[in-house]
């Protein structure tokens, strides 16, 4: 990832409303929100909202789908992946045991859920 792309990301998110948008967006994962539920749930104005995913969309950071007369957001995981590697890639230089930690804090809580359905 280039310096550009994360800065884009950053700026994306630096702002509450598209902080909000995204983070509401990695909790209905993978079945993602079309924009009207994503404004009633946050109680912004639809054409606000509108503005706001369309910044997220060129970070790159969510994603777009028409389905029949809406249009279904989703968080882009792997934008998020490939942000979290990059502010990570020289990790303590070179000695992960001072990172380790630091990537448990990261491991999702999802793995969790999984383990305990399957005792």
């Amino acid at each position: 990832m280039e310096n550009e792309t994360a800065i884009l990301s950053f700026a994306a998110l630096a702002q509450g409303t598209r902080l909000d948008v995204f983070r509401l967006l990695v909790r209905h994962e993978p079945e993602g929100l079309p924009a009207g539920e994503i404004a009633s749930q946050l109680a912004v104005p639809h054409n606000t909202m509108s503005s706001h995913l369309g910044i997220l969309t060129r970070a790159g950071l969510i994603q777009s789908q028409r389905k029949s007369r809406s249009i279904i957001y989703r968080a882009d995981l792997n934008q998020m992946r490939e942000i979290a590697r990059f502010l990570l890639k020289d990790c303590c230089g070179g000695k992960p045991e001072i990172c380790a930690g630091l990537i448990a804090d990261l491991t999702p809580c999802c793995s969790q859920v999984e383990e305990e359905a399957h005792v």
